[in-house]
């Protein structure tokens, strides 16, 4: 009986999507596979290029340091105590070494080095495995402009050098760098996953703009955020943020510089003849995803969405075209929005671009391209030196305002896709919308 229920559920999991979204002891064997890979396979060259060959990574339970936590094993779901990793790279053999100064294994790629009946101060045995192996440099994550590479609080960061031999002081240095590349950096089989996470996303936008969820004139964008919450967790998923959906027609103002962020009137009524809009993502194997989409409702003997609108999207697309061809390896955030925005504009458009990081972190750690309130590049500590690496992957965020004379006011054309940066250019991970998602779908009918 018990092995039917199962089958029946993983039968309900394939059917819900067209990607199979894995029942939780799956998911674990994945994502520790993978975790193994990344620490064996891409941390030793993060390592040499950093120029850091030791990391020492430390967080107590409940305060977990924003990188640790990508490297906690699957069955871990916080710190434990103090936890403390060590990472040595030795480039001349070629080897890296992955220790805890931790009660036990840290999952099977990180080994406990610590024996507390020989040796009952954590501190002491974390300074023993550094004398023992004398490194160059020893990063610690604090940093002035990577928040995510920030995480080591003062209380520790204070122990740790009030224990550290002084003649290894001078070693000490910020790992920001290696921190980033850690967090930012895809592996071949992450990006074969990442594709099946947008395809979901994907799909549950999709549903949520039809007329499965929505009947125009009694349907509220409120409840359609909440189907989509919810659609989520009966999936066995997470969201990294509340969905928002929000509409444009031609009666109300374009109040706020993004419709979706502020000033967003909430609960209102969807219409026919309304331009949707969401944003939307979700969290799947570690990753997370981040898409706007924009979807029209037919007025009665519609057979598509109005002219104005489908050239709007092209617009958008075509601001998308000119940020995507601009994003070359080496070139800072701010290089690239400004070619980007100038180029756009003298195409006749109105750009606004506002691309992150997408990785572990929705919000997450790299090259930052442009912020919806500072289109003329910003600052130092948010990202703006920090150059375009290859095997990244980027929330292809933006917009641009189109004047409608049909509806005597301006719109925002709002579109959001998850984009991968690689050794042969950029590509959209799953794609991205060129046409409107029309509400319903048009259907043939036969017959007088």
């Amino acid at each position: 009986m018990r092995l039917l229920l199962f089958l029946f559920s993983v039968f309900l999991f394939i059917q819900t999507s067209a990607q199979q979204i894995l029942p939780e002891w799956q998911r674990a064997k994945v994502i520790d596979e993978i975790l193994a890979d990344r620490f064996n396979n891409s941390l030793p060259e993060l390592m040499d290029t950093a120029g850091i060959d030791m990391w020492i990574v430390i967080s107590r339970e409940y305060n977990e340091d924003p990188v640790i936590r990508t490297m906690l094993p699957a069955t871990w779901l916080n710190a434990r105590r103090r936890t403390i990793l060590l990472f040595y790279r030795d480039k001349s053999k070629n080897t890296i070494e992955k220790l805890a100064v931790a009660r036990y294994n840290v999952g099977e790629s990180i080994v406990s080095s610590w024996d507390k009946e020989k040796e009952p101060d954590q501190w002491k045995r974390l300074m023993q495995l550094i004398e023992e192996r004398n490194p160059k440099k020893i990063g610690l994550n604090f940093s002035k402009d990577h928040n995510i590479a920030d995480g080591l609080d003062k209380t520790d960061y204070d122990e740790f050098m009030a224990n550290l031999p002084r003649k290894h002081h001078g070693k000490v240095v910020s790992a920001e760098q290696l921190a980033v590349r850690w967090i930012e950096t895809r592996t071949e089989r992450e990006m074969v996953i990442y594709d099946q996470l947008v395809d979901i996303t994907h799909d549950i936008i999709a549903e949520a703009f039809s007329e499965k969820v929505i009947t125009p004139g009694i349907t509220t964008t409120t409840e359609v955020e909440w189907w989509m919450r919810q659609k989520v967790t009966d999936l066995g998923l997470e969201t990294w943020f509340h969905p928002t959906v929000d509409v444009q027609r031609s009666k109300e103002e374009l109040e706020s510089h993004l419709y979706s962020f502020s000033g967003r009137p909430d609960d209102m009524t969807i219409l026919p003849g309304d331009l949707l809009h969401c944003d939307f993502g979700i969290t799947y194997l570690r990753l997370n995803t981040d898409c706007q989409e924009l979807a029209y409702v037919l007025k009665p003997e519609e057979k598509g969405a109005p002219q104005f609108l489908i050239d709007g999207l092209k617009a958008g697309n075509q601001v998308q075209d000119f940020l995507t061809t601009n994003m070359i390896e080496g070139r800072t955030g701010n290089e690239i929005l400004a070619k980007a925005l100038s180029e756009a504009k003298a195409a006749g458009l109105r750009p606004s671009i506002y691309t992150h990081p997408l990785g572990l972190y929705g919000h997450s750690a790299g090259t930052t391209i442009g912020m919806w309130d500072s289109q003329g590049g910003v600052m130092k500590d948010d990202g703006e030196n920090y150059p375009l690496n290859p095997n990244t992957v980027y929330a292809i965020e933006l917009n641009t305002t189109v004047t409608v004379p049909e509806w005597n006011r301006d719109i925002r054309i709002m579109l959001e896709e998850a984009g991968f940066f690689g050794e042969n250019g950029f590509r959209y991970v799953n794609g991205r919308q060129t046409e409107l998602l029309l509400i319903p779908r048009i259907k043939s009918h036969q017959g007088n």
